[in-house]
This record gives C-alpha cells, structure tokens and sequence, in this order.
C-alpha cells in the first residue's frame, strides 16, 4: 500500500511540472488574430482548472497561473480585447475552478491597471458578483468566496457605483455578510474578517454618496432615496452583529491607509447620529475609540487636514450621543486640552488653525459634558490668534454650525495612499534635540496609546537614557547606580557595552 502512495504521489508530481511546462508554452505563443488569441485564452483556462487537482494549496496556482498570462507577451500585446473576454466569462462561469482562475486575474489585472475596475462596472460585473458570492457561500471552495468578496470591495471603492447596481442589494446580502463575521472564528486575523467588513464598508460609503445626489443635483430630487441597508441591519439587529462593531474600532487602531480610515469614519459619523444606533457598541468599545481619535488628531500632519477634519465630525455625535455622555466621563481633560492645541495652541508641531478646524472644534466643545467657560474662554483667545494669522473672522453662529453628511460623504482619498505620521516626520527633530525636558513635553502632549510605542526601540528616548546611568530600571522603579570598572588602557568594549550604548549613539 505504501508503495501505492509514493506511485500516487510521483505521478502527481510529474503531472504537475508536466503542466507547468505546458502553461510556459502556451504563453508563448504567436497570436496574430482574435481566434488563437481565444484559442490561447481557453488552454490557459483549461490548463489552469487541472493545476488545481495537483496540490493542496490551489489559490496559489491560481494567482501564479493570472501573473503569468499578465507578463505574457499576448496579455501585452492585446490588453483590451484579452480583458473584454476574460469579463465576458467571468459572466457566464459557473464553474469553481475555472472561476477562480478569472477572478484571480481580474483582480491582480485591476490592481495594476486603474482602468480595469472602471470597465467592469461598466460591463456590469457588480451583479454577477453580488449573485456568485451569494452563490458561494454553501460552496466548499472558501477562497474563491474571499476573492470574490476582495474583487467586489477594490472596484467599488474607485468608482461610484450606479444607483441601478446598488439597489440590487438587499437585504438577504448584507445578512449574509454580517452573520459571516459572527460565524467565524473570533480571531481577529480569520482571512474572512477583514474582506467582509471592507465590503460593509465600501457599501455604506456608496450609499452615503447616493443620498448626497439629491442635495448636490435639484433635478433628482423627486427620485426615491436608496435605504443605507448597513445602517438598516444594525438599526434593527445591532445586537446580534457585535463582532463587527468590535472589529471596526480595532481596524480604525491599526490601519495606516487614508481611503480605509475614512470609510471607517463615515460609517462611524452615521451610527452616532442615527437615533436607533446611539447605543450599537459597548461602552468600553467607545472609549477604545476615544482613545484612537485622540492619537490620531494629534498624530495626523498638517498635510492632511480634510482626514483631520473627517475625525473632528465624527467626534461631535460620539461625544454627545452615545454612552459617553453619561458620568463618569471618560478623559474629559484630554479632550479638552486637544482642542485646545487644534484651535490655535502655539505648539511649534501644529500650524496656526484653519477656518474649518476652528468651526469643528468650536463644535465639539459645545458638548454638555466637555463645555468649561474657562476653558473656553482660553481657547477663544487662541484661536483669536490663529485667525488673525488667517484672516479669518467668523460669528459664534459660524463655529456652531451644522455639519452635512454632504461634507462627511464627500472626503475621498485614492486607494493605497497612507497616512503619514506626524511622529514619523518629527523623530528627525527630536533626535537632534539637546534638551530632555523638551523630548519628554512632546510625548506626554501626545500620549500615544500602549499598543502603538512611539519609539523605535519602544521605550523614550529619555527612559532609556536613565536605564543606562542607573537611575532607574526596566520597570521604572529606581536602583542604585552601579560603581564604574576599574579603567584599563587599550580595554576592548564588549558586546554587551556596545549594544546597550547604540540605541543612544542612534538617538542623539
């Protein structure tokens, strides 16, 4: 029997590098009409679906397989007659393996080519993968259902999606995403996770650009309004979908691209001004959030004010309507001294205030719970500055202003671009400072939360400086310094010496 095994497994083998070879060589081929180019595209198909049969880990054949008919010569050659015929069979297939073959293509071809997720909204792929990832889900095959969820997310976010294609959405599909995310495991880097909330995501935020169609344009204002269906499902079922309320704060913790943090806040901005979805998360989940808000409003570079600004929005309806606002409150002194640096403080890390960030932050400190008149007071003769640098003169009617979901929809950021930090940009400076007590002001005006060090080597710069000269050690608790060794001429210093010496030679 053993001997059946190995005769099995070497046939396998030789099967698959048979195969391997005769991809190579279908690849190659000189294509000089429409026909061998389908002739080609069929064998790459068929080839593809049996390396499928040949290892456990077939997703990898399947991406190999589309990067290899991408760098090929005829892909090259014909990129928009091979894209119009893979788009043509990504609507009529039904089968598993060929299936993943062409969305596994699909998907690496629209994220090189910005021009590919575009065409297929046109072509209308969203239906079909709105009906092959409803199809899917009972399906064996759990990777091609993520791929398709992945495929569904990267085209949605760079185009908007016709109202014909959105309203096909129901609410069968947006349960389905939300019991995936409770069924799972509650392992927050389960490979359903991540592509799931994303879709939610990209979804809301293109229902929130449907509903500002009625306010930009006068002429659709007798068309019906689309119903947001996330914000449905969470009004009505909120409690069963927790994990997806947990999962978000923790993604608005860790993500570093703009586009991803600014779907987040705009779903965020809906459920805290949405009456039924006050409530939705827990109390501790909400003061994560605070937290996070907080690092990033101090953290964000002057660069990228409208994403400042998006924070800033959403912060008014956390603050005023959810669980925060009931005693005890939760770091009401951290928030006010935030907006006190936003409005106007001479911090030399922040330049003078704009009008919008003066406006919204007028905004959040009319908050029952934050209001302090002498606080106020304070931060009016700051920003009094700040406008004066401007030129700015606003009425107290102007700070209080409402805020549209018109200006929260509107803030968009191409996908890929990351957030820079205003920490990353200033470690330059403040390893060229000479003064500790300066180091040591920055970081407490920050606060970075635990699970985000703001050192490199993850203790400050200060802290390490006193672990070295024995004052204190790695617990912060002091210890006597200990008596220097005896001095030797021409003594080599040892490798312990020169590690510990490093990170201060590196600092300074």
């Amino acid at each position: 029997m053993e001997d059946n095994d190995d005769f099995v497994t070497a046939l396998g083998s030789e099967d698959e590098h048979q195969l391997w070879s005769d991809m190579n060589e279908c690849l190659v081929a000189d294509c000089t009409s429409h026909e061998s180019i389908d002739d080609t595209l069929r064998e790459w198909l068929e080839i593809t679906n049996q390396l499928r049969h040949c290892t456990a880990d077939s997703h990898d054949d399947f991406l190999a397989c589309a990067h290899m008919l991408l760098d090929s010569e005829i892909f090259k050659n014909n990129k928009d007659y091979v894209r119009t015929q893979i788009i043509h069979s990504l609507l009529q297939e039904d089968e598993v393996g060929p299936l993943h073959a062409i969305t596994s293509l699909l998907f690496l071809d629209g994220c090189s080519d910005e021009s590919t997720f575009p065409r297929m909204i046109e072509e209308s792929c969203f239906p079909r993968l709105l009906e092959l990832i409803i199809a899917q889900k009972e399906d064996a095959d759990s990777r091609l259902h993520r791929l398709l969820l992945q495929l569904m997310y990267e085209m949605s976010r760079v185009e908007r999606l016709n109202i014909e294609d959105l309203s096909l959405v129901d609410d069968v599909f947006v349960h389905h995403l939300f019991q995936l995310i409770e069924s799972v495991s509650e392992d927050v880097q389960d490979p359903y996770h991540y592509p799931t909330i994303r879709v939610l995501l990209v979804l809301n935020e293109q229902y929130m650009l449907a509903s500002t169609d009625s306010v930009t344009d006068p002429a659709d204002t007798l068309t019906t309004p689309l119903t947001n269906r996330i914000v449905k499902c969470l009004s009505l079922h909120g409690s069963l979908f927790r994990t997806f309320g947990e999962n978000v704060i923790l993604l608005l913790n860790r993500e570093t691209e703009t586009s991803l943090q600014l779907l987040i806040l705009k779903l965020l901005y809906l459920l805290f001004t949405t009456k039924a979805t006050y409530e939705y998360f827990y109390t501790n989940d909400l003061r994560v959030l605070l937290d996070v808000m907080i690092r990033n409003l101090m953290d964000l570079p002057d660069e990228k004010i409208s994403l400042r600004h998006t924070y800033l929005r959403v912060m008014y309806p956390l603050l005023a309507h959810t669980q925060l606002n009931q005693p005890p409150h939760y770091k009401r002194d951290e928030i006010l001294r935030v907006l006190r640096i936003l409005r106007g403080s001479p911090n030399a890390h922040f330049a003078p205030a704009d009008e919008t960030t003066i406006r919204l932050v007028a905004r959040v400190a009319k908050v029952t719970w934050i209001e302090d008149k002498e606080e106020e007071k304070e931060g009016c003769g700051q920003a009094e500055v700040a406008r004066k640098f401007l030129g700015i003169s606003l009425s107290p009617s102007q700070y209080a202003s409402s805020i549209s979901v018109v200006d929260v929809a509107g803030v968009r950021e191409r996908p890929g671009v990351q957030t820079p930090s205003r920490n990353a940009s200033d470690s330059h400076e403040k390893s060229d400072t000479k003064n500790p007590e300066a180091t040591e002001s920055s970081v407490r005006i920050k606060k970075p939360l635990p699970t985000v060090p703001q050192h490199r080597h993850g203790i400050p710069v200060t802290q390490a400086a006193k672990i070295l000269h024995g004052s204190v050690n790695g617990e912060g608790k002091r210890i006597p310094p200990q008596a220097p060794p005896p001095r030797r001429w021409g003594r080599r210093k040892s490798s312990t010496e020169q590690s510990s010496i490093e990170p201060i030679s590196e600092a300074g």
